[in-house]
């Protein structure tokens, strides 16, 4: 991951480059390593550096050996070996998994990112033609924001945060997953077409538990790519535990390869596949875990089972409540949102991937997408039927990049941190959202609780001769979501806190600019409160979904899934 600012078509760009530096310096966090821009005609591209493959040759902006394309990315493209096979006429500058981005618009313009396997980011400027080309990955795992100005009504901006683009832009979306926009029509167009995303289209595929889980582990083999040391998010629930799982069961064969390997160190874990084709080594010997929580939360001693089971170096780190209070402002500022869920789960998140950061890792792995893809939120035991809760698994996949996909990315990449996400591959979003809903209808009564599939798709409990992938207690776990696993006194004291902070008569009287988006709760206003301090503007507002339960089905408001009737430890409002 990286940072990327561009501005197309900018009046007078030679002066507007020293506007254009100190936008792109306030992302700085998101690429430590190296800066660099290019001015082309009347545009110019910034990128801020996350070296990560490709270290000594990366640099970016890329451009072309002809000098006609300059491009700036934020992301990791997992295919780009066979990307280069296919342009093998092409004359690569860098080692980068980035450049073949160049030969791809070259070949097939604008249809460039359906040929593109990862998550990504990016602004393409082509001189000839005064054109700029920009796309999102299918799904919104890398953030991108595009703004305009009513004072410069030619000029378009992109910027990997919001932050960049608030001084210039009285109007900013964040730019849709799976779109690309073209500026020969200045018309944004959806490139990413899979089977499954008409909501309203129910599918009847009966599911196939050994592809669900060869699927997931190809998906975690191919995001193990990388040349610096990487790392696992490791919860204790489900799905950290199963990517954990996964990653130290390739890392192990990887460095079983090795010792057969006399031209590779065999002490290292061989993580991926660098330009060449060969493998590539992280430094360690084996994967590093990392959980935070409370002390005594119930992530922590989950993770901790995890880490013993499945062989990883394990690190755990503790917070307090009051050390949590103290980020929100910062918090709040790195991710440009105010919306409840997504706050609450991201500053514990933010504060562990510092703590990774200081010791060494530049990537993890994280869990994202499962809930969605499988219904595993705790409220969707209250679907009405399974057409339903299919519809309702696709707009949650559909609204990740305003939510779980917006913290992770931005919670670790406060810290220059890359989180990938396996749940989130193509392929496997391929397969298991055209699974027949009927199969992943949570029926405690039939030992079907949430994520049924997923579970049962890695018990190998009748195999004997296939090594566990987790403890049985940890695949049959309960859903925690983050923000209640990490203890359950956070959120309880973030509610206190917001007691204390916003009066009565202030939730009673919301500002008159917040229109129809009031907040219903003391927290929810302190949190837009706080959003204010740093994005007054309201076209910063408009970008901002929040996130909450269906209502609809009867479920309670509050996003934490202590809140739901079925949750074990379920609150006392809730059980009456």
């Amino acid at each position: 991951m990286c940072g990327i600012f561009a501005a197309y078509r900018v009046d007078d760009v030679d002066s507007f480059k020293e506007k254009a530096l100190r936008y792109s310096k306030r992302i700085r966090h998101r690429g430590p390593d190296w800066s660099g821009n290019r001015i082309d005609n009347s545009t110019i591209i910034c990128h801020e550096r996350l070296a990560i493959v490709g270290i000594e040759s990366g640099a970016q902006p890329i451009v072309s050996s002809d000098d006609n394309y300059s491009l700036g990315v934020n992301g990791e493209i997992y295919n780009h070996i066979h990307l280069r096979e296919e342009f093998k006429d092409y004359p690569f500058n860098t080692f980068s998994d980035c450049e073949p981005i160049i030969p791809l618009y070259k070949k097939y313009g604008i249809d460039a990112p359906k040929y593109l396997d990862g998550m990504f980011a990016w602004a393409l400027y082509d001189k000839k033609k005064d054109r700029i080309v920009a796309a999102r990955d299918p799904i919104g795992i890398t953030t991108l924001y595009m703004g305009r100005s009513s004072a410069h009504p030619r000029t378009v901006f992109f910027a990997s945060e919001m932050k960049c683009l608030v001084d210039e832009c009285d109007d900013i979306i964040s730019f849709p997953p799976g779109h690309v926009y073209d500026s020969e029509t200045d018309k944004i167009t959806r490139y990413f077409e899979p089977s499954w995303w008409d909501e309203n289209k129910i599918p009847n595929t009966p599911v196939d538990y050994k592809k669900v889980r060869e699927t997931l582990e190809m998906a975690v083999r191919k995001r193990l790519m990388s040349e610096v040391p990487y790392g696992v998010l490791l919860s204790g629930g489900l799905d950290s535990s199963l990517i954990a799982s996964i990653a130290a069961r390739e890392s192990e064969k990887a460095a079983e390869n090795a010792l057969n390997n006399e031209t590779v160190d065999a002490s290292h874990v061989l993580t991926g596949v660098d330009d060449s084709g060969r493998l590539t080594s992280n430094g360690w010997a084996r994967v590093h875990s990392f959980a935070i929580g409370l002390p005594g939360a119930p992530d922590l001693k989950a993770a901790e089972k995890v880490a013993k089971f499945i062989g990883t170096v394990h690190h755990e780190h503790t917070f307090t409540v009051e050390e949590g209070l103290d980020a929100l402002s910062d918090v709040i500022y790195h991710l440009e949102t105010f919306d409840v869920t997504t706050i609450r789960a991201s500053t514990p998140m933010y504060l562990l991937s510092r703590k990774i950061k200081a010791q060494g890792v530049k990537m993890v792995l994280s869990g994202e997408g499962s809930d969605e893809i499988f219904g595993g939120y705790l409220y969707f035991a209250a679907a009405p039927s399974a057409p339903e809760f299919h519809t309702e698994c696709v707009k949650r996949v559909k609204n990740l990049h305003l939510a779980d996909c917006l913290r992770a990315n931005k919670s670790t990449m406060a810290w220059g941190l890359e989180a990938r996400v396996p749940f989130l591959d193509k392929q496997f979003l391929e397969l298991c959202m055209n699974i027949d809903p009927t199969d992943k209808l949570i029926d405690p009564k039939t030992g079907h609780i949430e994520k049924y599939i997923l579970r049962k798709a890695f018990d190998t409990s009748d195999d004997p001769s296939t090594k566990p992938y987790l403890p049985e207690e940890i695949l049959w776990r309960q859903k925690e979501q983050f923000s209640d696993g990490v203890g359950y006194s956070w959120i309880d004291g973030l509610k206190d806190a917001a007691e204390k902070v916003i009066s009565d008569e202030q939730l009673a009287n919301p500002k008159p600019e917040w229109g129809d988006d009031i907040p219903k709760t003391k927290e929810a206003y302190w949190y837009r409160l706080k959003f204010d301090e740093f994005f007054p503007q309201p076209a910063a507002a408009r970008t901002v979904m929040r996130w909450v339960p269906k209502s609809e089905w009867g479920c309670h408001e509050d996003p934490s899934g202590r809140y739901q009737a079925t949750h074990a430890s379920a609150v006392d409002e809730i059980k009456k």
